[in-house]
């Protein structure tokens, strides 16, 4: 079975996320997509972001319609421990826990591919243990204009980066295609054509502007029953 590990903030779901989805679905015959929300993401501790339950919720309207998409309770919060101090440490979820935890329930002839938009890709390199998640699994990398071969082989981790004299003729590539290399495998999805931005729909929700072109009926009705984003 070919799966589809998307993680993400999904604060909210929106239609880029859904498009990426469909387009990856397609061309590389995946057979199920987890849709998994993460609790703590590393890369956004100081922001604060909407409860786990809302965002799970949202997400389960969203792929409510498709079989092959599942919400994912990988990263769910887990119960609280109260300090001496009266804090509760909060750990981050780090993407190659998530793979292992996926891995270990699935076969050893399925095949896992790691769903990632360009604009994260690009830090890669500082995610935690980024060359051993790199090898783990297959990427799936949602490319956009503008971005070329030699943008996605310099966003990866020093160890794993091709020489300089190897990368300088992918500059004028467009960043489609396949990458293998270094027990690595990159496939590049050139083919989403959705400019939705999470950010974009909060500040349209605060706005009090139209969500149709945005988000999925039953997401956006979701956001208004709870007052999210205010």
């Amino acid at each position: 079975m070919k799966i589809g590990l998307f993680g993400g903030t999904f604060d909210p779901v929106h239609l880029g996320h859904t498009a990426l989805a469909r387009a990856a679905q397609e061309r590389f015959g995946l057979q199920r997509i987890c849709f998994v929300p993460a609790h703590v993401p590393p890369h956004k501790q100081k922001r604060v972001i909407t409860a786990f339950a809302h965002r799970y919720a949202m997400l389960a309207l969203a792929t409510a319609g498709e079989k092959s998409w599942i919400p994912s309770l990988l990263e769910a919060p887990e119960e609280a421990v109260v300090t001496s101090s009266g804090k509760t440490p909060v750990r981050p979820n780090y993407s190659i826990e998530t793979v292992h935890r996926l891995k270990s329930s699935l076969k050893k002839s399925d095949q896992l591919f790691f769903m990632i938009g360009m604009d994260a890709f690009r830090d890669i390199a500082k995610w935690h243990h980024a060359e051993a998640l790199l090898t783990e699994c297959e990427f799936i990398i949602a490319s956009r204009p503008g971005y070329s071969l030699a943008d996605v082989a310099n966003a990866l981790p020093e160890k794993l980066r091709p020489a300089e004299n190897v990368t300088k003729p992918f500059a004028k590539q467009p960043a489609r295609g396949d990458l293998v290399f270094r027990g690595m495998i990159l496939h590049l999805l050139d083919n989403v054509n959705s400019n939705v931005a999470a950010t974009a729909v909060r500040e349209a929700v605060a706005g009090g502007k139209g969500l149709g072109r945005m988000l999925e009926p039953a997401v956006a009705d979701y956001i208004k029953k709870h007052d999210l984003y205010r």
